[in-house]
């Protein structure tokens, strides 16, 4: 018989017990034969790695110095950690027993797989897709990103619609199945991003770089969300326009890159008016401040990788349009009305 690969699941934790406590056991009745589990602590003040520590034995625990967020935590803790696949899970996920085996078959069905995602539903609907990675994860040329089964806020019920595999443009990190040689070959996530679309931006390299990314419906997890940050906080905003605008700098080819971002700071000062009309001045302060922090970025940037540019046009899970306009004034809101 061939050997399985060897998987390792990689849970990032920071005061996290109360959802380690409820999701811990469902992971720990996974079914794969070549298993290793690993609680990453990012210097938890709370008694979160103590409980692990007295009820789970089996699992491995890596102690972060300080929380440097989910890219430096991950990025820290996975240099301790050795497996061919890296199964990075949030805290905040419940499992199948045997969620682990048919992505880890669909990635051994071609090398150039370098990322894979489960069918991602909502744990407190479960008959509905969840926001942070539903049925895997698109981008329109202007560098929004959406999925198939959620647009924005609107979130699809899953009825089988996306149940065929397919590749996408990024893979949800809230539970990244990875190839480690990958990861590392990428140098893993940007510690600048501290967290959020740090899972978007490493696609992305993986794909300039000829990897391919999937999308393997016959896996589904079922995820919380907003178990570090809600939806509707201003730091979470903040941190996805910042990002973004990074990441978009970062990646874009070098004839594009003007040609979108301007067209991204005309569409921002319209979401900043938005919030403003909306009555919620920290959100139009949010933005702001996510357009002042990617100049200073931007000024001392020193580019990081020595990939290939790409145009984003030629690559996979790219809409070749602007999903806002198609959302708000064609009201296009399901991923089978945009694409």
């Amino acid at each position: 018989m061939p050997v399985l690969p060897s998987v390792a699941v990689v849970i990032l934790n920071w005061n996290g017990k109360a959802f380690l406590e409820k999701f811990l056991p469902s992971v720990c009745r996974s079914t794969y034969g070549n298993l290793q589990l690993v609680l990453a602590d990012n210097a938890s003040t709370d008694d979160s790695v103590a409980f692990v520590e007295a009820h789970y034995p089996r699992i491995r625990v890596i102690r972060n110095a300080r929380n440097d967020g989910f890219a430096g935590g991950y990025n820290d803790a996975l240099q301790h950690v050795t497996a061919d696949i890296y199964v990075l899970l949030n805290q905040d996920v419940e499992v199948e027993a045997g969620w682990i085996e048919p992505v880890v078959a669909l990635m051994q069905e071609d090398p150039r797989i370098a990322a894979c995602q489960p069918k991602m539903r909502a744990y407190l609907q479960p008959d509905e897709f969840e926001y942070a990675g539903a049925a895997g994860g698109w981008m329109d040329f202007l560098g929004y990103t959406f999925c198939r089964g959620r647009i924005l806020y609107t979130v699809e019920k899953d009825y089988g619609q996306y149940n065929n595999a397919s590749d996408i443009f990024w893979a949800t990190g809230a539970a990244l199945f990875i190839r480690s040689e990958c990861f590392h070959q990428m140098g893993g996530f940007d510690r600048d991003f501290f967290a959020h679309m740090e899972e978007v931006d490493l696609c992305w390299r993986l794909q300039r770089a000829g990897y391919r990314i999937c999308y393997c419906p016959d896996s589904t997890v079922f995820h919380v969300g907003g178990g570090s940050l809600p939806q509707g906080n201003p730091r979470k905003l903040y941190l996805n326009f910042r990002n973004n605008l990074m990441m978009l700098w970062k990646n874009l080819h070098s004839e594009d890159r003007w040609i979108v971002l301007v067209q991204r700071f005309f569409l921002d000062i319209l979401a900043a008016v938005k919030s403003l009309v909306a009555g919620k001045p920290k959100d139009m302060a949010a933005i702001y401040r996510a357009y002042r922090d990617y100049y200073r970025w931007r000024r001392n940037y020193v580019k990081k990788d020595h990939l290939p540019e790409m145009k984003l046009m030629k690559m996979t899970g790219v809409f070749h349009g602007i999903m806002i306009w198609r959302y708000y004034f064609l009201r296009r809101k399901k991923f089978s009305e945009l694409i």
